[in-house]
């Protein structure tokens, strides 16, 4: 399992931030640590060989070349200097034993003393094969620098051989301890301190870059509501102004255009509604005079007769086309209303059907005593266009059930048919659409079903469809029971 931390920008910088000055104080405190530890180990023990030469000098000449415990003693005593330990050898014989050494810091006994057992291997081959060699080891009581150097007879003629005595000294290096430890303390200090600093001024840099971000930030959420007003004050002029002056100009251009937009929306709307209106004074007029001709063309030649009844039919299909624009445009103005009246759902269905002669090719399941406040004509629209596009477009058979629940009722009208595409699905509400393209004339206006949505919304209810998955289309229709209110449900 993937575990992600949401993290905003701030948090995002100041941890970037962080982790940089940390990386870069540990690097550079880390490399001033390794440099000055080393130089003062360098120099410690430079000295300390140096030292330990200018002491040897006073032992040359030998004056016994096969010394005894006494004599290593005090080739010991000349070598040794304070805070150190010594020994001498040679072949089998050491320097006798100094007293044990305490251990801090409880005092007791750590070691005694500096003995042959306890120099590192490595370093008395080396010492074997004639040469002054040096090793920091680690006691009990703390880090010591141990030097080994042979001692050298030097011949009459200025040749010199080995004596095959050994001295090593342990010089310890605790001061030298203190002050690295001293130095990493400081170093930890330091890179404490300039993170401390890097987080406060992480801070205030992302507090003055974060500013506009969140300013633009919620201007965009502003403009995404539709407040196209909504502008950023520009300060400065770098990349951040830049942005701040582009979403203006964006802004001001998307709101000229919206503008533009409406202006055109109404201007469409108004021509709709005024040319329906116009229309229906001539439309009157034609509907008469078809009439009369559908009366007539019984007794009129064939071709006159069908031509007569083609007029009368397609004067009816305009008549509903312009009412059915009237309507749309009401909606549109927002002056459409409701005249609720409490009635009987399922009275009202049948009432539908039957009047348009459906009652026979439509199956229905009404439970009794089914009540609601409805607009009973508009109500009457709503399920006359649901059924009829049944009928039209799908295939039998064609049901309506009714469902109720102590707040809303659900109408559904189902048919058999093939269904719609999931393509169409999202469209059939939409205005003159068609599923085909091909088909460019239809029966009906087209804006049935966007007048039965807009219907049922005047109510706060509203109409779904989907895809019966034994096939056929099923229409939903949902609306309230009792009185409406604003925020889109019942009282």
């Amino acid at each position: 399992m993937t575990l992600r931390l949401n993290l905003g920008l701030r948090a995002r910088l100041l941890a970037a931030f962080a982790l940089l000055c940390v990386v870069t104080a540990a690097s550079v405190a880390g490399g001033m640590y390794v440099v000055a530890r080393n130089e003062i180990l360098e120099r410690t023990q430079n000295a300390a060989v140096e030292a330990m030469r200018d002491r040897l000098q006073a032992l040359f000449p030998l004056r016994d070349p096969t010394p005894g415990p006494d004599e290593l003693s005090e080739i010991v005593s000349v070598v040794a200097e304070r805070n150190s330990d010594a020994v001498a050898v040679y072949h089998g014989t050491r320097s006798p034993a100094g007293p044990a050494r305490p251990c801090l810091p409880f005092g007791r006994p750590c070691r005694q003393g500096l003995a042959p057992g306890t120099i590192p291997g490595e370093l008395r081959r080396a010492v074997a094969d004639g040469v002054i060699a040096w090793q920091r080891v680690v006691w009990e009581d703390g880090p010591y620098l141990i030097i080994g150097t042979p001692l050298l007879i030097v011949e009459e003629d200025r040749s010199t051989r080995a004596s095959g005595i050994e001295v090593y000294v342990a010089r310890s290096l605790a001061s030298e301890q203190r002050a690295i430890d001293n130095l990493a303390v400081l170093a930890w200090l330091m890179g404490g301190v300039a993170l401390a600093f890097a987080v406060v001024l992480t801070a205030l840099a992302t507090r003055g870059v974060l500013r506009p971000v969140r300013e633009l930030g919620r201007a965009a959420r502003l403009l995404g509501e539709g407040e196209l007003r909504t502008r950023i004050a520009v300060r400065g002029s770098d990349e951040l102004a830049e942005v701040a002056r582009t979403f203006n100009d964006t802004a001001a251009e998307l709101e000229r255009h919206v503008e533009q937009l409406r202006e055109m929306e109404a201007d469409a709307r108004r021509f709709v509604a005024d040319v329906s209106h116009e229309l229906r004074t001539p439309l009157a007029a034609l509907t008469a005079v078809a009439e009369v001709l559908d009366e007539e063309a019984a007794e009129l030649p064939e071709h006159a007769g069908r031509a007569a009844r083609l007029v009368s039919q397609e004067t009816l299909n305009l008549t509903a086309l312009v009412n059915d624009l009237i309507e749309i445009s009401r909606f549109d103005s927002g002056v459409a209303a409701l005249a609720l009246n409490e009635v009987d759902v399922a009275e009202l269905v049948r009432a539908t059907l039957r009047t348009r002669g459906w009652s026979e090719q439509v199956s229905t399941e009404f439970p009794p005593g089914v009540t609601a406040r409805l607009d009973p004509r508009r109500a009457d629209v709503i399920l006359a266009n649901l059924v009829g596009n049944a009928l039209r477009h799908g295939e039998p058979p064609v049901s309506v059930r009714l469902r109720a629940d102590p707040h809303w009722i659900t109408v559904e009208v189902r048919d058999h048919g093939p269904g719609l595409d999931e393509a169409v699905l999202p469209h059939v509400f939409d205005r003159f659409y068609k599923a085909s393209a091909a088909r460019a004339r239809s029966e009906g206006s087209g804006l049935g079903l966007a007048i039965a949505r807009e219907n049922a919304r005047l109510h706060h209810g509203d109409i779904t469809v989907t895809n019966a998955p034994d096939g056929g289309a099923v229409f939903t229709l949902r609306l309230p029971r009792g009185e409406q209110n604003p925020e889109g449900g019942p009282e």
